[in-house]
């Protein structure tokens, strides 16, 4: 076995961690209440699984579906498909979770340029699309014939026009450059000892995130993975402490574990055993750090401008319900 680098730290499980936290997996084969699904990874295909979900109970929906390009999923292949075929893969998953939508609920979409122009008149015939996020991945390949690819895109959608948003809870810390004053005084913005920083509202471009890399925590060995950042400010923004949100896709966990850190009710649908281990060690870690790389202080930092991030206090802990 290829031994990682000292600073390598990309979680993984050990044969005996696998047997253990497979033994924790919820099967699901009949109706189920919220009561039993409630922060839990249920191991299974999503197309089964939602036909025995209680109707009505989800507050967010986070779907990170597979894009219509070939990846291997640690052994389940999906592969890229002609556009009606992954229409109708796409529709048939849409269908198969509306009923456990609360009737206010909101659902952000993942997927890329290709796959966006799939699925946006799918979405549009659903829900209400509220708007369209495009986020840098920081990183990606060069092409010698094209642009370089290094964007994303998530539809924010809902249910109705009558949703949750809290705008004051995804606001973004920016160093100020130039400061501006009047009488002397700040002007939107705040003299701090690093620096001056001012408070911006978010918008619908994204370009604070990094990537899941080798020497982060969070890192697993999943080929498409959403850092921990990305999915909180969908989670902060779209539901409050106790709502209920899901994950059908789950892939390594990241959207169990953040609600997890910020307090919300969680499940998490994922076919593949391993991923889903690596999802249960996951939320193992977070049971004693709920630190969010990049968010700090209730507010998310500009990239690279967040060097010491302090751990939450008892106070925080408390106001989780996870002390």
């Amino acid at each position: 076995m290829k031994k990682s680098a000292p600073k390598n730290r990309t979680l993984t499980c050990s044969e005996e961690e696998l047997n253990r936290l497979s033994n924790t997996l919820l099967q699901v084969g009949c109706p189920v209440s919220e009561r039993e699904i409630t922060d839990k990874i249920i191991a299974g295909d999503t197309f089964e699984v939602c036909s025995y979900l209680p109707k009505g109970f989800v507050n967010l929906l986070v779907l990170d579906p597979p894009y219509s390009l070939s990846k291997d999923y640690n052994g389940h292949v999906f592969k890229t498909q002609e556009k009606d075929s992954y229409q109708k893969w796409f529709l048939n998953a849409i269908e198969v979770l509306i009923p456990a939508l609360a009737a206010d609920a909101t659902v952000y979409v993942c997927s890329d340029w290709r796959t966006s122009v799939l699925i946006a008149p799918i979405l549009e015939s659903h829900f209400r699309i509220q708007n369209r996020i495009t986020w840098e991945r920081e990183k990606g390949r060069g092409a010698k014939t094209n642009w370089k690819n290094n964007t994303e895109d998530i539809w924010f959608c809902t249910t109705s026009e009558n949703y949750y948003f809290d705008v004051d809870a995804v606001k973004l810390k920016r160093k100020v450059n130039a400061p501006y004053k009047v009488d002397g005084m700040p002007k939107d913005w705040e003299a701090e000892e690093t620096g001056n920083y001012r408070l911006t509202h978010p918008s619908n471009i994204w370009t604070d995130i990094t990537i899941p890399f080798w020497s982060m925590p969070e890192n697993t060995n999943h080929p498409t993975q959403k850092p921990e950042k990305l999915i909180a400010k969908l989670i902060l923004a779209s539901s409050k402490e106790g709502d209920f949100v899901i994950d059908p896709f789950l892939g390594s966990g990241t959207t169990a574990v953040v609600a997890k850190k910020l307090g919300r009710r969680f499940c998490g649908i994922e076919l593949n055993r391993e991923y889903c281990c690596w999802a249960l060690k996951r939320l193992e870690l977070a049971t004693g750090d709920l630190t969010i790389q990049g968010y700090a202080d209730g507010v998310f930092w500009e990239r690279n401008t967040l060097s010491d991030q302090p751990k939450p206090t008892q106070e925080i802990l408390q106001q989780r319900k996870l002390f």
